[in-house]
């Protein structure tokens, strides 16, 4: 079975201000009683976090949260996006739900976002 993918009535980029990219430590250190700490892979692939903003309507809010609440399931699923910065297709999952915050008398919205991009 094939991911949902990112409804493209919702903006498919990011607002610059606000976006941020994170990679997870994927080493694990261990203290040696002398000389230098053993440093070895805890894992061969890891989650990256990322943190952004969206623009929206009031209709792309009301998308926005049926494709959290329904589509993926309250963020349990993962879902296929085009990846913001590489522009290459990647597979995602919410972290948290989105949060979101008026611009514009209720007309206009930002929407924020905390995904992981799969391995």
């Amino acid at each position: 079975m094939s991911n949902p993918v990112w409804p493209y009535s919702l903006p498919q980029r990011p607002l610059a201000q606000g976006f941020n990219e994170q990679a997870r430590e994927t080493a694990i250190r261990t203290q040696m009683e002398a000389g230098p700490p053993k440093v070895r892979r805890r894992f061969t692939a890891g989650i990256r976090t990322m943190g952004m903003q969206l623009r929206l309507t009031a209709d792309q809010v009301a998308t926005l949260d049926a494709f959290y609440d329904t589509t993926v399931a309250g963020g349990t699923l993962p879902f296929d996006w085009v990846h913001p910065r590489t522009g290459v297709a990647a597979t995602y999952r919410f972290v948290e739900p989105p949060f979101y915050q008026p611009v514009a008398r209720g007309r206009v919205w930002t929407g924020t976002l905390k995904l992981e991009v799969m391995p």
